[in-house]
């Protein structure tokens, strides 16, 4: 593979990389794909996924981002285990170098990593995960019908995830570590004007508390100030704390925002001719598994006109 040009390669495996996958290998672009260390991105974290058009009953994360890996697989798209280590998009052909050593030299590339939600690092948020514990309330305020959460965060985004879910919960708790919010002041009146949600200042989640195994029942506050630890009781927790792009292998080769996100331009073209974008690698505004997809298959259709317009001998 180190002394061939590929068409195309694709850097991750979630929603946005399988698309496009599917997409490049029905085109006969013979795509290759670097998976990354685990199979399907943020969805392959998440349990019940009920707004993934086509699946009515809903279906588990993994499961659909193994069905995705069988249909890009079934046209033929090379996969490549582990993470990329290193991108030169700085001469051409560009080349992918993988942990193991692996160098794939390609016409063209799509980067689409994805971006990882911020947690708080405890090992209750890890292991309840998709069990009372969320970084997306789009995707399962649903679930919360009825029920009391608590939101971890200060700015926008802790704003926005506490609004839309008075929509399900019966009420909202958040919880900040310090005395005002970071937000615009639009989306904190939002939040302090709406009789569903409370705010507790100055205090910082401890632990999430599951006596029952595998179900959030309250999370262990301390108040920074004063340092008193008390309990409240609660059904889900989301985290709202922000996203970090996976971009780190991207400095200096594509232009990034002061974030880390790919800066495009029309949908999917980056600062790099040959090189397009797709998924939450530069999307901070939706972060959906069906946009993730869109913009896969956008990407994809991109690298196949581009690669007609350049000619087979370019």
């Amino acid at each position: 593979m180190a002394d061939e040009v590929e068409n195309v390669v694709i850097l991750g495996s979630g929603c946005a990389g399988l698309t496009a996958a599917i997409y490049a290998a029905r085109a006969n672009l013979k795509p290759v794909l670097v998976e990354g260390l685990s199979l399907g991105g943020q969805l392959a974290t998440t349990t019940d996924v009920e707004n993934y058009p086509g699946f009515p009953g809903g279906i588990q994360g993994p499961e659909l981002m193994e069905l995705m890996h069988r249909q890009a697989a079934r046209f033929e798209t090379r996969f490549l285990r582990g993470n990329a280590s290193a991108v030169d998009f700085k001469k051409r052909p560009f080349t992918v170098t993988t942990e193991e050593g692996v160098t794939v030299k390609t016409r063209t590339a799509i980067v689409a990593m994805g971006a990882s939600a911020k947690y708080l690092g405890l090992e209750s948020e890890r292991k309840l995960l998709g069990y009372g514990v969320s970084a997306c309330a789009t995707c399962d305020g649903f679930f919360f019908k009825g029920k009391e959460v608590v939101v971890v965060g200060g700015g926008d985004t802790a704003m926005e995830e506490s609004s839309f879910l008075t929509k399900f919960a019966s009420h909202v708790t958040v919880v900040h570590r310090r005395d005002s919010f970071r937000a615009s002041k639009i989306m904190q009146d939002r939040v302090l004007k709406n009789p569903k949600i409370s705010v507790v200042w100055d205090t910082a989640v401890e632990d999430i508390l599951d006596p029952e195994q595998k179900k959030v029942t309250a999370v262990r506050l301390k108040n920074l100030k004063t340092g008193q630890v008390t309990e409240q009781r609660c059904d889900g927790v989301f985290m709202a704390i922000g996203h970090e792009p996976n971009t780190k292998i991207l400095r200096g080769q594509l232009e990034l925002d002061e974030k880390g996100y790919v800066k495009v331009r029309d949908q999917t073209l980056t600062s790099v001719e040959g090189v397009f974008s797709a998924g939450d690698v530069h999307d901070i505004r939706y972060r959906q598994a069906v946009t993730a997809a869109g913009s896969g298959c956008m990407a994809a259709l991109d690298v196949e006109k581009y690669l007609e317009a350049l000619g087979p001998h370019a």
